[in-house]
């Protein structure tokens, strides 16, 4: 069953110097126990997607402008802010990047996860309580009785992207979103947090959009890849497809520099030239003053994307020269 499906969403910032195109036409789809990811570097447009989609965009200065976000088949952007509001926390829930930074410095964790089951629920401050500490069993915290009257900083990173999962599975919601659930963690934590995430999907079958910038994060825990670049999908794949043959240059140059250990010693390959500046995405294919591929189509020309195998699509014009269907 498709939980969430995004079609053509086009989202801009409207700024001193001019109007930034963050998300020009993204279209993408999850089903329910379906974890898609969604790769790219810094300012490619995955987050502010995602914000979007759970209705959390600042509005001024962003603004959609275009495309739909049809969750269960109901398009969210045509809902009042109530209705949308319902729909937030207990159908459909996120994840932060910055658990410290997102979580109320002056609040206990108990008091912060409680408050889910208050506004929703209109549970009791003692049976909130008492559901705070089951969620805090729940995602591994250990003492978790004696702990749900701790403040924030008094947990460790990995401990507060665990009570960030707590928060977001309060309301056994159908879809969440993470978006970058482990930066700043060590490789460790970062392990048991993705297998944690992947073992409460399996027992909820719920929908999981996994935002993140680190390839080798994904490569166990996702079915399937959609990788942006300058606010715009440049190509989706299952999860194995990608990984064994890449069908645009892009992607090939965010697997070429993932640290290997056959490599050893090697320097490692890197992507020339930076993302470009939203506020003046080049003419044709964005990545094209990066491209080694690049030719004169591709700079007057900007690529649709093309169905380059079953399930598979690459903006590309040159797909064919780097595909060899595996």
């Amino acid at each position: 069953m498709t939980l969430l499906e995004v079609r053509d969403l086009h989202v801009e910032f409207r700024t001193r110097d001019g109007v930034a195109k963050a998300v020009n036409g993204v279209s993408y789809d999850v089903g329910a126990g379906e974890t898609l990811a969604v790769l790219g570097e810094s300012g490619s447009g995955k987050s502010v997607t995602a914000q979007a989609v759970m209705g959390i965009l600042d509005m001024p200065p962003g603004r959609i402008t275009g495309g739909q976000v049809l969750f269960q088949g109901q398009d969210l952007l045509t809902l009042p802010r109530e209705e949308r509001r319902r729909i937030r926390g207990a159908r459909m829930a996120m994840i932060f990047q910055d658990a410290l930074s997102a979580l109320n410095p002056v609040l206990t964790v108990g008091y912060q996860l409680g408050e889910m089951f208050r506004v929703h629920q209109g549970a009791s401050r003692k049976e909130a309580k008492a559901k705070a500490v089951e969620l805090m069993e729940r995602v591994r915290i250990p003492a978790a009785r004696a702990r749900v009257g701790d403040f924030p900083h008094q947990f460790s990173g990995g401990m507060r992207q665990r009570i960030m999962i707590a928060m977001a599975l309060a309301l056994e919601p159908d879809l969440i979103i993470a978006d970058e659930p482990t930066t700043a963690l060590d490789v460790t934590v970062q392990a048991q947090v993705m297998e944690l995430l992947a073992d409460l999907q399996r027992e909820f079958n719920m929908g999981l959009i996994l935002i993140t910038h680190d390839l080798g994060v994904v490569a166990d825990v996702a079915d399937k890849i959609a990788v942006m670049y300058a606010g715009r999908i440049v190509e989706t794949a299952g999860v194995k497809e990608l990984y064994r043959s890449p069908a645009h240059p892009y992607t090939k140059g965010l697997l070429d520099s993932i640290p290997r250990l056959d490599q050893k010693g090697r320097q490692l390959n890197v992507i020339r030239g930076m993302p470009p500046n939203l506020l003046e995405i080049p003419p044709g294919c964005p990545y094209n003053p990066r491209c080694p591929l690049a030719r004169a189509v591709c700079r007057a020309d900007d690529p649709p994307l093309y169905d380059v195998a079953a399930h598979r699509a690459s903006a590309c014009h040159f797909w064919e020269e780097m595909f060899d269907g595996r």
